[in-house]
């Protein structure tokens, strides 16, 4: 289902159902898949803006995948539960958790594996691609842990463009800002760079935005504006994703 929802002259916003996206279940991996990817291919859910893969992933224990190629995208991934060991061909050795986000400018080339560090139990995690506004930069790493009470009611700033900034930096104007929101609270969002967009994603619970209802693993696309109200209908956890929406 791809749907159009037009909310006044100045807004349009795409509603993607959780029950619509793409599904792979490997046994091992389970994954579902907001944009094309891999087997998953659907004309009208190729990327949003610059916002290229949503994957929803679950790994087994003691699972996960091989070494493996990336270049030229800027790939970020945040932990829902459980814990993610990582390795590349850089040197880089992590284990990330809740709380964590990780991200790698693939540029010029890299390879890379992510195992669930556990034998014991699943990891859940979000995989997020984003195409660069700069070609063949050097591969690069990075990784923070946040102060998940900073995210209570409240829109926290986890990704950038500027290395300043909260959270981890990639190489293009995008923002990630995460909420944990309680029952019957609202959140402003106001865009950082006029004709962008915003891609919101509920990781928990029900909200609506701009009175559009989302509820778990739904997605919505908003365009033509420059601020939304985020309001949770139950408690939970909302990541909106600003991306310009031409690429270069």
């Amino acid at each position: 289902m791809y749907v159009h929802v037009k909310k006044e002259k100045y807004m349009n916003m795409i509603l993607h159902k959780a029950e619509t996206r793409g599904h792979a279940n490997h046994g091992w991996l389970n994954s579902y898949h907001t944009f094309s990817f891999a087997g998953y291919h659907n004309t009208e859910r190729v990327h949003f803006g610059a916002l290229r893969v949503l994957n929803d992933d679950t790994v087994a224990a003691g699972m996960g995948f091989g070494s493996h190629p990336h270049d030229n995208m800027e790939i970020i991934s945040i932990p829902l539960s459980g814990d993610l060991k990582h390795k590349d061909s850089m040197g880089n050795e992590a284990v990330i958790k809740q709380g964590d986000v990780q991200v790698m400018s693939a540029g010029t080339g890299i390879h890379h594996s992510e195992m669930n560090a556990n034998k014991d139990q699943e990891v859940k995690f979000l995989q997020i691609w984003v195409f660069p506004n700069k070609r063949n930069v050097q591969p690069r790493y990075g990784q923070v842990t946040l102060d998940t009470s900073n995210m209570k009611n409240n829109l926290l700033q986890v990704v950038s463009p500027d290395q300043s900034d909260e959270g981890v930096w990639i190489h293009q104007d995008a923002w990630f800002s995460m909420g944990n929101l309680e029952k019957g609270f609202s959140a402003s969002y106001k865009l950082n760079k006029n004709g962008n967009g915003v891609y919101a994603f509920v990781t928990a619970g029900n909200v609506t935005i701009n009175n559009q209802e989302l509820n778990n693993r739904d997605g919505l696309g908003i365009t033509e504006t420059d601020e939304l109200t985020v309001t949770a209908t139950t408690d939970a956890t909302v990541l909106l994703m600003e991306v310009p929406m031409t690429i270069h």
